[in-house]
């Protein structure tokens, strides 16, 4: 095994050619106003499900736990992005840049998992309705968040360290808005063919596996809403899950492009634009789709916009 004696820090220039041709600040003030926005949006979702007592259940546990692991996704990637456009260029450290990927890696994994967890949740709420309450009960929940929080720091724990161990000699310029498997391998001194394999093979599993699970969840409940009597009963099924899927799609959307790619055919555009996605888009529309499309939450939102008000 080797491990980096030569590079000590690396060059993040993600946006070099955007940095050349644009005004730095008034890119600079959207990330931030983007940072705000989605950190605010996330923890208003957060505090609503907390002091509301009549949200204390299953599906409103997974929400608050999603939008927390989106605040945790936009502080991992946004100031590396607040660095880009401040100066052009973003500096980190050998060590923190691995951390930043791992962070990064464990978070996604959790929203990953999270996202099949509220898959089931819905799939018991409509497919087995009369079972529901004892099937998914608060400790249930609990187990299924902790399992999603525990996978998601070990999943990418050999990944990250095999990468570590490689010999960086130079160059040291990443070309991504922050630290990330893909662009750090192409700057390994060595062969990276076994950190390859087991990064593509790690995230192919983690996202084949759930999407496969999620695919088939929804398949069993569309079958039984078409199966239901009423158009009324229907059309409340899908409003059961709709915010679930929507979130279900954008997230796999980009994770697909993200990480399920063959290193051979590598794109530092292409692989940009997907981090792009998976850090800006979902955790700014998760809190819209949740929050706009859910009436417990927008009810409880009104009622403290009422009392403020007076």
């Amino acid at each position: 095994m080797f491990i980096n004696q030569s590079v000590t820090e690396f060059v993040i220039v993600g946006f070099k050619d955007i940095a050349d041709q644009y005004n730095h600040t008034l890119f600079f003030l959207l990330i931030i106003f983007l940072y705000i926005f989605i950190s605010c949006g996330n923890a208003v979702v957060v505090l609503v499900i907390i002091f509301e007592s009549r949200l204390h259940k299953p599906m409103y546990l997974f929400i608050c736990t999603l939008s927390v692991v989106e605040i945790c996704i936009v502080s991992t990637v946004y100031p590396t992005l607040l660095a880009l456009f401040f100066k052009g260029k973003a500096y980190i450290s050998f060590d923190h840049c691995f951390l930043q990927m791992y962070a990064f890696d464990a978070f996604l994994v959790m929203e990953n998992y999270l996202l099949t967890a509220m898959a089931f949740d819905r799939y018991v709420a409509i497919c087995k309705a009369l079972q529901y309450h004892t099937i998914m009960t608060l400790k249930t929940c609990k187990i299924l968040i902790c399992l999603c929080w525990l996978l998601g720091f070990l999943s990418p724990l050999g990944t990250v360290i095999l990468v570590y161990r490689l010999p960086y000699c130079g160059p040291n310029v990443v070309e991504h808005i922050f630290c990330d498997s893909s662009p750090l391998l192409t700057l390994a001194c060595s062969n990276s063919d076994i950190n390859v394999a087991m990064d593509l093979s790690v995230s192919s599993f983690t996202v084949i596996l759930n999407s496969i699970f999620i695919v088939i969840i929804y398949s069993n409940i569309l079958f039984v809403i078409l199966k239901m009597r009423t158009s009324v009963e229907r059309k409340k099924a899908f409003s059961t899950c709709t915010s679930h899927l929507i979130m279900s799609l954008i997230f796999y959307g980009s994770v697909a492009f993200m990480y399920i790619q063959l290193q051979e055919s590598y794109s530092a555009e292409y692989d940009l634009a997907s981090a792009i996605h998976q850090s800006v888009l979902t955790p700014l529309l998760s809190p819209l789709v949740y929050s706009f499309r859910n009436k417990e939450i927008k009810s409880f939102l009104k009622r403290m916009l009422k009392i403020k008000n007076y």
